[in-house]
């Protein structure tokens, strides 16, 4: 699955086409024009250096990560990592790096460069989803873009203490909330997923307006969708929402056709839920996503 464009909207494309290809909040369309396109709700991030750290090890390793933001709101600096006890890097991991390179054809001193390059340049601004995953690093690659686009929610409200990740623990019961703060085409996400016994019994997946009306309801909306995309809100909203109460883990999740943008929107928001659940922290997230002008 190709995980790709963060920020809402684009200039460089047709207006039907753009309205259509990111449907849902901060993962929209977004090409060279982000270099000059005026952010029109969300705030910059802030000057500093941001990290996120797994508590647990996985296979020997865990993540570190840290970006550092100039006081033009853009990141100089993305240092995404998987290191062991000794705090030795994955990347000079030889045996690993062999091993891996012969089963998908690349390895984490190949990719792990390849992703912070790509946080540093494109996804500067904070439009994490311009990143692509890397092939033969899928699982990785999304790790990245989770965790990255945490950092970015950081930096815009200036939080500098350390995020940890429970990594691997289990779902603790509860509901757990996120909502987007703005505005993108009239619509904005809000998102809750319910846990019991380790489970994801219920995912409430959903753009609204500024009347609660939920997309999905929106017959002219849906009707030209269909036209273009095979696809619609109707469609593949409840689509997405069951696909993660079956496999319980946001990674798994069936990519809609037609509607890529919105399920890989979908899946990132879903791994930020995941890892609230881990922490057994039920306070709503509320992301601050940036909007462009069109």
């Amino acid at each position: 699955m190709k995980l790709k464009s963060v920020i809402t909207s684009a200039s460089v494309v047709a207006i039907s086409a753009m309205a259509f290809s990111g449907i849902g909040g901060s993962f929209t369309s977004l090409n060279a024009s982000a270099k000059t396109a005026k952010l029109t709700a969300g705030k910059k991030m802030k000057a500093g250096t941001y990290k996120l750290e797994e508590k647990n090890y996985s296979h020997g390793y865990k993540t570190k990560f840290s970006i550092t933001v100039n006081k033009k709101g853009k990141i100089t600096k993305s240092n995404y990592d998987q290191v062991n006890k000794k705090g030795k890097s994955k990347v000079d991991d030889a045996s690993y790096n062999k091993q891996m390179k012969k089963v998908s054809k690349t390895n984490p001193k190949t990719y792990e460069p390849k992703l912070n390059k790509a946080l540093e340049g494109a996804a500067a601004t904070g439009n994490v989803g311009t990143i692509d995953v890397v092939s033969g690093a899928t699982e990785s690659s999304k790790t990245f873009q989770n965790y990255a686009q945490q950092l970015v929610q950081a930096a815009q409200a200036g939080k500098k203490s350390t995020i940890k990740i429970n990594n691997g623990a289990k779902m603790k019961d509860g509901t757990y909330k996120l909502n987007e703060k703005n505005y993108s085409h009239g619509y904005k996400v809000t998102f809750s997923m319910t846990v019991k016994d380790n489970k994801i019994t219920a995912s409430n997946y959903d753009q609204v307006n500024k009347n609660g009306k939920s997309k999905t309801k929106d017959a002219s909306y849906n009707k030209q969708m269909k036209k273009i995309a095979k696809t619609d809100p109707k469609t593949y909203t409840p689509a997405l929402n069951k696909s993660l109460v079956k496999n319980s883990d946001p990674t798994k999740v069936d990519v809609v056709t037609g509607a890529t943008e919105s399920s890989n929107t979908f899946v990132l928001y879903a791994e930020q839920l995941q890892n609230a659940a881990q922490n057994g922290n039920t306070k709503t997230i509320t992301v601050d996503n940036m909007v462009f002008s069109d």
